[in-house]
C-alpha cells in the first residue's frame, strides 16, 4: 500500500460530511419515509442469505454517497487487498492479519513471507477433525478407560469468549452426551464451579494459550492439573486429560501434555479473530467436523462478499460506514447489538472484545494522536430480555444510541406462537425507534393532560434489522465475519491498528508485581502512589 493516504479531516469526503451532517440533524425520520414512501425496500441490501434493512438511519442518498466517497478516500479497497492478500498490515507487530485464510478452501494461496499458509491451515483442521471424532465416539479413552464425557476449555480474551458464544450459539447442534464448560477467569470460583460436580477420569482439559504462560489460562491450568491428580493420582494420566493449543511444545511437554495432542496457530492470527481456528477445538467436538467446516464456509462466503462487492451493496462497509457516521458526527457513543435468538445470548459479549479491542485506539497508524472519536462502546442482551431492563433509556433518553437487531424468519424450536411474538417485537422495537409517538397522538388517546409528555417517544433513534434464515452454523460464520469487516472498515477510516491491542499491557505487567507483594511473607516496600500502596496494605492485613 504505497498510496498515500491523507489524514481523516483533510479528505474531501470528511469535509463534505461535516457540513453535511448539520442538515442531518434537523431531518426527521418520519418525514424522510413520507417524502419517499420506497424508501423501506430501497436501502436495504442482500448477500449470501443475510438481509440488511439500514432504512431507518439518518441518512440521506447524499449521506451514503459521501460515506462511500470517504471509504474510497481512506483506500478501504486497497487495505482490504493488503489483508488478503497477506501484507503486514497489523504494523506495530510487523505482522500479517490474516484471519480469512483460517476459512480459505484448500484450493485457495494465501502467502506470507512466501510461504502459502492455507495448507497448514488445512493440515490442522485435519487434525483436530480426527481428535474431535474420538472424542464424540468414545474411541478417546482417559486413564482408567472410560470415555471422555466433559470438556472443559481453559483460556481467556478470544481464547475463550469466541469458543463460549460459539457453543451457546450452536448447541443446538452439539452433541448432547457430551458437557461443555469454559474457565476463564483467574478468580478461583470460575473453575471451582466449573469441576463441582464432575469426575476426572471422564474429564477432558483444553488449555488454550498460545505462549503456553498467559498468566490467567496457567493459573487454571495447574489448577486443573492438581484436580485431576488429586483423584487420577498418576502424572501419566495428564497426557489423557489434558490437551493444549499453542505453539510452545517445551512448555507443553513439560506440564505432562504429548506434544502429538497440541494443536497450533500463527501469529498472523489476532485472539479475538481466532474461535475458527484451532482455539475452536471445544466447537468442533461439541457440533462435529462437518458443522465446524460449514461455519468456515459461511465466514468464507462473508470474506468473498466484502472483497469483491462495490462499498454502496457491501453489507460489511455499509455497517462500519454508519457506524462512523454517528460515532464522529452524532457524538453517539455506544452501539447496542440486540440479537433476537436466545442461542445468541453471548454475542454481544463476543462483540464486545472484537470491536473494543480492535478500535479502542487513540494514535494513528502513524503514531499521531487521532482527530476524531473512534471505537464506540459495544453492548446488548438478547431480546427480549433486553426490553425489560435497558430498552427504556434507548427509547426515552438522553443518548443517541444506535441499534442492531439479529432476527430469523424461522426457528430452531417451534413452540406455539413464540416465533411470530419474538418477531413481531424486532419489527415493533425498531418502528418505535424510528418514528415514536407525538404528544398529539398520546393525547388522541386519551391521555391526562399531565400524563402526555411522559407518554412522548421522541422518535427519530436509528437502527439496522439484520435477517436470516434460520441459525445454522454457516450463517453463525457469516453474522461473526460481518462484523469483523465492519470493524476492519471503521479503522481503516480511522488510519488505526486494528490489529494490535498495546492498551491490554500495563495493567497485566503491573499485576505481576503486585502478585509478589501481596504474596510476601514479609512486609514488602511499596513505591506505588498513595491509594494503590494503601489498598495493598489493607488487603494485606485482612485477607
Amino acid at each position: 500500500m504505497s498510496e498515500k493516504i491523507a489524514p481523516l479531516t483533510q479528505r474531501p469526503a470528511w469535509k463534505a460530511l461535516t457540513q453535511h451532517a448539520e442538515t442531518v440533524k434537523t431531518l426527521q425520520l418520519r418525514q424522510l419515509f413520507k417524502d419517499d414512501p420506497a424508501r423501506g425496500t430501497r436501502l436495504t441490501a442482500e448477500a449470501e442469505g443475510l438481509f440488511l434493512d439500514y432504512s431507518k438511519n439518518r441518512v440521506t442518498d447524499e449521506t451514503l454517497s459521501l460515506l462511500t466517497q470517504l471509504a474510497e478516500q481512506s483506500g478501504l479497497k486497497q487495505h482490504i487487498e493488503a489483508m488478503f492478500t497477506g501484507e503486514k498490515i497489523n504494523i506495530t507487530e510487523n505482522r500479517a492479519v490474516l484471519h480469512v485464510a483460517l476459512r480459505a478452501p484448500k484450493s485457495e494461496s494465501i502467502k506470507v513471507d512466501g510461504e502459502d499458509v492455507v495448507p497448514e491451515v488445512h493440515k490442522v483442521l485435519d487434525k483436530m477433525s480426527g481428535f474431535a471424532d474420538r472424542i464424540r465416539s468414545g474411541e478417546w479413552k482417559g486413564h482408567t478407560g472410560k470415555r471422555i464425557k466433559n470438556v472443559i476449555n481453559i483460556g481467556i480474551g478470544g481464547s475463550d469468549l469466541g469458543p463460549v458464544m460459539a457453543y451457546e450459539a450452536l448447541k443446538h447442534y452439539s452433541q448432547r452426551d457430551l458437557t461443555f464448560r469454559f474457565v476463564s477467569n483467574v478468580d478461583g470460583t470460575d473453575f471451582a464451579e466449573a469441576v463441582q460436580d464432575l469426575n476426572a477420569d471422564e474429564t477432558l482439559f483444553l488449555v488454550a494459550s498460545k505462549t503456553f504462560t498467559t498468566l490467567e489460562t496457567m493459573t487454571n491450568a495447574h489448577s486443573a492439573r492438581d484436580w485431576a491428580l488429586a483423584s487420577l493420582k498418576d502424572d501419566s494420566a495428564i497426557a489423557k486429560h489434558f490437551v493444549a493449543i499453542s505453539t510452545n511444545a517445551k512448555a507443553v511437554a513439560a506440564f505432562g501434555i504429548d506434544t502429538e495432542n497440541m494443536f497450533g496457530f500463527w501469529d498472523w492470527v489476532g485472539g479475538r479473530y481466532s474461535m475458527d481456528s484451532a482455539i475452536g477445538l471445544s466447537t468442533m467436538i461439541a457440533i462435529g467436523p462437518d458443522n465446524f467446516r460449514a461455519m468456515l464456509a459461511g465466514f468464507h462466503a462473508m470474506d468473498v462478499h466484502f472483497r469483491t462487492t462495490p462499498f454502496e451493496k457491501n453489507l460489511p462497509v455499509l455497517l462500519g460506514l454508519l457506524t462512523v457516521w454517528y460515532t464522529d458526527f452524532f457524538d453517539a457513543q455506544t452501539v447496542a447489538i440486540l440479537p433476537y435468538e436466545q442461542y445468541l445470548k453471548r454475542f454481544p459479549a463476543y462483540l464486545q472484545q472484537l470491536t473494543m479491542e480492535s478500535n479502542g485506539k487513540h494514535v494513528t497508524l502513524s503514531g499521531e494522536h487521532v482527530a476524531t472519536e473512534t471505537g464506540p462502546i459495544y453492548w446488548g442482551e438478547p431480546g427480549t430480555n433486553g426490553q425489560h431492563s435497558f430498552y427504556q433509556l434507548i427509547h426515552q433518553g438522553t443518548r443517541l444510541i444506535p441499534c442492531d437487531f439479529i432476527g430469523f424468519y424461522k426457528t430452531l424450536n417451534p413452540l406455539g406462537r413464540h416465533h411470530d411474538m419474538l418477531m413481531a417485537n424486532v419489527f415493533a422495537q425498531a418502528e418505535a425507534l424510528a418514528f415514536g409517538k407525538t404528544a398529539e397522538e398520546v393525547k388522541a388517546e386519551g391521555v391526562a393532560e399531565a400524563l402526555v409528555p411522559h407518554k412522548v417517544f421522541e422518535g427519530n433513534r436509528p437502527s439496522n434489522t439484520i435477517l436470516a434464515d434460520v441459525l445454522t452454523p454457516e450463517v453463525l460464520g457469516k453474522l461473526i465475519a460481518l462484523y469483523e469487516h465492519s470493524v476492519f472498515t471503521q479503522g481503516t477510516i480511522w488510519s488505526i491498528d486494528s490489529f494490535d491491542q498495546w492498551g491490554v499491557e500495563l495493567g497485566k505487567v503491573l499485576a505481576q508485581k503486585i502478585i509478589g507483594e501481596l504474596e510476601s511473607a514479609t512486609e514488602p516496600t511499596l513505591a506505588h502512589d498513595t491509594s494503590t500502596t494503601n489498598l495493598i496494605r489493607r488487603y494485606r492485613s485482612k485477607k
